[in-house]
């Protein structure tokens, strides 16, 4: 693994010039390029910039790193931001988004979205971001989900919010070809130099892609 920190001022530029970057050599050695998308508010500005960008969508394959359990159109829903800062504005085909079914039972819908991938499924690109408990995807300190080994998408009970979440596991994001971390470094300084530092109480500074490249940006 290699880790690259890009601490910047031009936080939205500079996160989808890494995006589009790793799209055209994934396009151009394998012909498609795939990428799980991050929830939260830190990314929609990176995706609306990204829909900018003219890739050719049909192309890429987007998925989802996590979600929360309610309907396509509920406010929480990570598909639904996504939805309306990426895939509407540019034109994405459906056949190019995989979304969890964050309105069916958790446990079949963590089932589902494992059958959905296939077993071979690996990206070529995993979008995270970091909470203030250093929580990362639906991976929270303390949760069953961390401990998962074997399988790659999981239902995982989050007691903090008394709900369920559907997440992938640690052991299928470090299968990636690449991961980024897309973060607001103008708080939790403290957390986010514990996590670099390799804190293994928290579950973003489990994340180490053991054949790929892990990246870090840092909006300042």
């Amino acid at each position: 693994m290699s880790r690259e920190i890009v601490r910047t001022k031009n936080f939205v530029a500079d996160a989808a010039s890494l995006i589009v970057d790793l799209a055209r050599k994934s396009l151009a050695e394998r012909n498609e390029f795939r990428i799980a998308l991050s929830g939260g508010n830190t990314p929609r500005p990176v995706y609306a910039k990204l829909a900018e960008a003219g890739l050719p969508w049909e192309k890429v394959i987007f998925t989802f790193g996590d979600e929360r359990c309610v309907p396509p159109n509920d406010e929480q829903s990570n598909y639904r931001m996504a939805r309306e800062s990426l895939f509407d504005p540019a034109k994405v085909p459906q056949k190019s988004i995989m979304r969890i079914s964050g309105e069916n039972e958790p446990k079949m819908a963590s089932q589902e979205y494992e059958q959905q991938l296939g077993p071979n499924f690996r990206h070529d690109l995993i979008l995270l971001g970091m909470g203030a408990d250093g929580h990362t995807a639906s991976l929270f300190p303390g949760t069953a989900a961390l401990k998962e080994t074997k399988r790659r998408v999981i239902e995982n009970f989050v007691p903090k919010f008394d709900a369920w979440r559907i997440t992938f596991t640690l052991p299928f994001i470090n299968h990636a070809r690449h991961v980024c971390f897309l973060v607001n470094a103008t708080e939790h300084h403290e957390l986010i130099e514990r996590v670099l530092g390799g804190d293994m109480q928290y579950p973003s500074a489990c994340v180490n892609p053991s054949a790929g490249n892990l990246f870090w940006v840092l909006g300042e």
